[in-house]
């Protein structure tokens, strides 16, 4: 089993990256995505979203990175590929599965969905930058409107030369609107012939079984799920029972910790909300703790909050 950190925009940075690799059971990330438009980037925009690459491409628990990009043009991709895997990046990963309206507004992510010669076209291009040795994985969902296209899609990206493909169960349209539709997945697996990993609505041991039963997938792909069940992929793995709340409260305070270190401490509260929100899927406590927070604006007041929270427990 292969259990892969989801790249979560605006969610999913490397504070989170550091803290959930820590926790164990974690074999990949995946980074937010790098919008590539028509230039070949510096160093320090890849080192900036991803800064393990200063680490060998690792978190600081030993968990590999890999850069993810995102846009329409072949060989300003391909370039951009080139430049990241210079920069130290394990590998180069293509995002054809984002929804933001933005991004496909402009061309990007799931709307390339509508056109598998499109994607062929790019992922030959990119893998034409990409050595042999290093992997080339892409990520996608079904489909854009609907999943006419699925198969077709992921044969082009096969064909095009990807050695891994992650699946979002879902249409751009239906978002994350459940259920999740694992047993598309396992079409897609019949059809090609590299390593696809399942991604969507996996946020417990039982989840994870039947999705790999459905799908027919031994790998994994945990996003939303990890962040509301912060050791999941360890759950899933069999090795540790889930958090419970007094856990997660310390996890947050090692978060805190983690983060101001760093260059982001005044968006901390918010970020903590953010999490608290997730976490509201399997946690009762966060939902109830989320409104006592609401209002806090410093990352002292949340520090005293959560510390206190503690006590309760």
């Amino acid at each position: 089993m292969k259990i892969t950190l989801a790249p979560m925009e605006g969610v999913m940075d490397h504070h989170m990256r550091h803290l959930l690799t820590s926790i164990g059971g974690i074999d990949l990330c995946v980074t937010e995505f790098i919008r590539v438009v028509d230039l070949r980037l510096p160093a320090k925009v890849y080192r900036r979203l991803s800064p393990e690459l200063h680490n060998g491409s690792r978190t600081p628990s030993g968990t590999p990175v890999r850069v993810q990009l995102l846009g329409q043009n072949p060989t300003c991709l391909a370039q951009n590929a080139d430049k990241a895997l210079h920069v130290g990046s394990d590998g180069i990963d293509l995002n054809f599965g984002c929804p933001a309206k933005a991004v496909n507004k402009s061309r990007g992510g799931a709307i390339l969905l509508k056109s598998p010669e499109q994607l062929s076209d790019i992922v030959k291009a990119v893998r034409q930058a990409v050595p042999h040795h290093q992997t080339l994985s892409v990520k996608i969902r079904l489909g854009y409107e609907d999943k006419s296209l699925a198969i077709e899609n992921a044969i082009a990206i096969c064909e095009a030369g990807a050695d891994e493909l992650a699946v979002h169960a879902r249409t751009k349209e239906e978002g994350y609107k459940p259920p999740a539709h694992w047993h598309w997945i396992a079409k897609i697996k019949d059809e090609i012939n590299i390593p696809v990993t399942a991604n969507g609505d996996i946020f417990n041991l039982q989840d994870a079984q039947r999705c790999m039963e459905i799908s027919g997938c031994d790998r994994l792909m945990i996003g939303r799920g990890a962040l509301a069940t912060p050791n999941l992929a360890n759950v899933i793995k069999g090795t540790e029972e889930p958090h419970n709340w007094s856990q997660i409260l310390m996890l947050m305070l090692q978060y805190l910790d983690i983060q101001t270190q760093g260059d982001k401490e005044k968006y901390l509260p918010n970020r903590i909300k953010q999490w608290l929100t997730f976490m509201q899927i399997q946690q009762p406590n966060a939902s109830v703790f989320l409104q006592h927070v609401r209002k806090i604006k410093t990352t002292s007041d949340m520090l005293n909050a959560i510390k206190a929270e503690q006590l309760k427990y």
